[in-house]
């Protein structure tokens, strides 16, 4: 609250309340603040780089081939498609499955599709993820189905 230092009514001495808000430094420390945060959140912003395919449909007549999946089940289970296979057999029953899909392209540089049950834990499936890209598989694809 402030004084009231001018105006009618009143004797000389007698100062009334003035209730008007002073919102002129409000206003001052919110531009500022919306000047730090408009500077500091680009900044803050993490990027991840996605290899997206193109969008360009492939030409009519053209068999697509179905993509190389890892399925994990609950308790470990791994299978490569139909067939089981173990945490340190992986690479190498990837890499023969791979080449025998396209021989042209190293087994490594093609795209491996894995898909988790529900039920999975999180070691296990971390585990598949460390064990294919200690063994050079990166380019790897997260398979994510709705309910």
């Amino acid at each position: 609250m402030g004084a009231k230092m001018g105006g009618g009514g009143g004797s000389k001495f007698d100062l009334g309340q003035n209730s008007d808000i002073n919102v002129t430094p409000f206003v001052d420390v919110m531009l500022v603040l919306l000047i730090i945060f408009m500077v500091a959140i680009p900044a803050a912003t993490v990027s991840i780089k996605l290899d997206l395919p193109p969008a360009i449909p492939p030409p009519p007549g053209t068999k697509v081939k179905d993509p190389i999946m890892v399925n994990i089940q609950q308790g470990g289970l791994l299978f490569i498609g139909d067939r089981a296979t173990s945490l340190g057999a992986l690479p190498a029953d990837l890499s023969g499955v791979l080449a025998v899909e396209d021989p042209t392209i190293p087994p490594t540089e093609q795209r491996v599709y894995i898909r988790a049950d529900r039920t999975v834990r999180y070691g296990d499936f971390m585990a598949v993820m460390n064990t294919l890209q200690g063994n050079g598989f990166y380019q790897v694809a997260l398979i994510n189905e709705e309910l």
